[in-house]
């Protein structure tokens, strides 16, 4: 059994060789591009959420009370 984890794909259109390295270098220069002017705000997004996760909602008992 495969598993196909972009069946969107499916419907593209065949291509010639060339065309698909065309399409490639535009989508990693866009990307490229994407993250060179939002960079800022991508890292904040990710920033505060490492954040939240570091944060305990329940405090953890004292170093000084042992356990039993």
């Amino acid at each position: 059994m495969s598993y196909d984890p972009h069946p969107l794909f499916d419907s593209l259109p065949t291509i010639s060789d060339e065309s698909v390295v065309e399409i490639l270098d535009f989508l990693q220069a866009f990307v490229v591009g994407f993250e060179s002017l939002y960079s800022g705000q991508i890292r904040r997004y990710y920033d505060e959420r490492s954040r939240a996760n570091l944060i305990q909602s329940e405090p953890t008992a004292s170093l000084e009370d042992p356990p039993f």
